[in-house]
């Protein structure tokens, strides 16, 4: 490339660059740069991360933390957890109106305060994932122990993640709780947003596709297959529905087969019902309820080999 070339080429990069940043200035709320006022993915995923050590502290090994001293390791995660939760945390409430006009001082005071009572909650939860992971267990005969579904299960791993998050969103922090259910969701195919209720003995079985929306409710001993979706009848009204009931409600030892779609906030799910593959259900059933796809008709086209 002779000096023309390279004078051209720096002039045209140039442009674009002063074309780029000309797109910023108008207003739109992907022209925001201000970086520092987010909270960090990065950041809440590495938190995410730690807390797992902290659930499951024979299970995930860490590269950083090394200490002959079992107790003094999971200390140091806890306290390294505290400091980083509560930074992001701070950052976040800065997108709650209650939080809007406040004061760095306030601000810090007050994710300080949410951090420790989320941190209280962990044994909470590990309760309650014991339960998750007693169920997968006795539910799938293809396990053959309990730490192989907890270090390869997907749905093991996409519930307890929720179950964190689902915490912090009824400690009303902002995006934090969803960055951490779309990060299970990227890394599992399973997509449960962190305001569903969920009770104890959940099981997700294979755990590809399935969607749970924010205002479900499922009971306990709830098991659901791959594909399944429990979610809105219609979001046509977009942000005038925040708040209402637009998901179902799944009632105590439902079993729910893969593909089956279970629609709308008054759809309730009677106890101890079972919903075979593939169902399309927006109504209401009846405790004790067998829902079930009639045969479809095949055809058989034999052709005879040519040689």
């Amino acid at each position: 490339m002779d000096i023309g070339e390279r004078q051209n080429l720096k002039n045209e990069i140039e442009g674009i660059v002063e074309l780029i940043l000309d797109d910023y200035t108008k207003g739109r709320d992907v022209d925001n740069l201000d970086i520092f006022n987010q909270p960090d993915r990065d950041a809440v995923i590495d938190i995410v991360k730690k807390l797992l050590r902290i659930l499951y502290p024979g299970y995930y090994r860490d590269k950083i933390y090394r200490s002959y001293n079992d107790t003094n390791r999971i200390a140091i995660i806890i306290e390294d957890v505290i400091y980083n939760l509560q930074k992001q945390v701070a950052i976040a409430f800065r997108h709650s109106d209650e939080y809007k006009s406040a004061t760095d001082e306030t601000l810090t005071c007050g994710a300080r305060c949410i951090t420790l009572e989320f941190l209280k909650k962990i044994p909470h939860v590990r309760e309650l994932i014991d339960t998750d992971l007693q169920a997968s267990y006795d539910g799938d005969p293809a396990a053959y122990s309990k730490e192989e579904i907890i270090l390869s299960y997907p749905g093991l791993l996409a519930t307890t993640i929720n179950r964190m998050a689902h915490e912090l969103y009824l400690l009303k922090v902002p995006l934090i709780p969803r960055i951490m259910t779309e990060y299970a969701h990227s890394v599992t195919g399973i997509d449960i947003h962190p305001g569903a209720t969920i009770g104890k003995y959940f099981m997700i079985d294979h755990g590809t596709g399935i969607v749970v929306g924010e205002t479900s409710i499922i009971g306990e001993h709830v098991k659901i297959y791959q594909g399944v979706t429990i979610g809105a009848l219609s979001t046509k009204g977009g942000q005038s529905l925040r708040g209402a009931k637009r998901h179902p409600t799944i009632e105590d030892n439902v079993t729910i087969y893969a593909g089956a779609s279970i629609l709308g906030g008054e759809t309730v799910i009677g106890t101890g019902s079972v919903v075979g593959s593939n169902a399309f259900l927006t109504a209401s059933i009846a405790p004790g309820t067998r829902v079930s796809i009639k045969n479809q008709e095949h055809e058989f086209n034999q052709r005879g080999c040519n040689f």
